[in-house]
């Protein structure tokens, strides 16, 4: 049994590393819910929260922490999501398989079905977040192990046309050991973004020449890595703890405000 609870302590740490900070604005936990299906990422719109894990999606009451519904529809591995127009879009790979063939998802938010938005096919890598920016999506598609350095950022017009492409610094690469870059989000004009373990968000600047993303600032926060989104409600950020099964409410101190 002692080393059952050594095992977990020791994957609960993994899921929970330090954060390498650079920068004086420190993002706070102002909440909480617990959610089983908070194991990929986390979503929030008005009075509900969307818990995503690999094969699902499950809306909560912000307040009470009740489930409501849970999502219909193929799934096999959801990361980060991203609600716009009223329909919640999520990134979807067949990871670990090979090739790398990902999918841009969307959930009807009234009927909880999940359906495929966008087939990228084989595109280079998994897709791992996507949002919607300065009327361009804007799609990240990781690289793992030894390749994660290959990890790559791409600007989509509306016919799916790639219009840029980036990669991300070593200052932000050294940090991600065998795993990549989970999620992201544009805040304040900077594009801020989480890798898959460290408690901290990596803020970057889109160069308008180059092809390498540049790094800002390594803010602390509550998130154990994985999926974030913005929360509409408090102006602040909401992702996961993964360990703990939670839904997690964030936000910044008075400079990022």
């Amino acid at each position: 049994m002692r080393d059952v609870w050594k095992f977990a302590s020791i994957v609960a740490l993994a899921w929970s590393l330090p954060c390498p900070a650079t920068a004086q604005t420190v993002w706070r936990e102002r909440g909480s819910l617990l959610a089983d299906e908070a194991r990929q990422a986390a979503a929030a719109q008005g009075e509900h929260v969307y818990a995503i894990t690999n094969d699902r999606v499950a809306r909560y009451d912000r307040r009470s922490g009740v489930r409501l519904a849970v999502s219909t529809g193929e799934a096999q591995h959801l990361n980060s999501g991203f609600v716009w127009q009223g329909r919640l879009y999520l990134a979807h790979s067949n990871y670990p398989h090979t090739p790398e063939l990902s999918q841009l998802k969307v959930l009807d938010l009234e009927t909880m079905r999940l359906t495929t938005f966008h087939d990228f096919g084989d595109f280079g890598g998994s897709l791992t977040w996507a949002v919607r920016q300065d009327g361009a999506w804007w799609c990240n598609f990781a690289r793992y192990e030894e390749n994660n350095s290959q990890t790559f950022l791409v600007r989509f017009d509306d016919a799916w046309r790639p219009m840029g492409r980036w990669t991300y610094p070593v200052s932000v690469l050294k940090h991600l050991g065998k795993r990549s870059i989970s999620g992201g989000i544009f805040r304040h004009g900077d594009l801020v973004v989480t890798d898959h373990d460290h408690r901290c968000l990596y803020r970057l600047h889109v160069p308008p020449q180059g092809q390498v993303l540049e790094l800002l600032a390594i803010e602390p926060a509550p998130f154990t890595g994985q999926g974030i989104a913005a929360d509409p409600k408090t102006a602040g950020l909401v992702g996961i703890n993964r360990a703990q099964r939670r839904v997690v409410f964030a936000e910044p101190d008075e400079q990022d405000r």
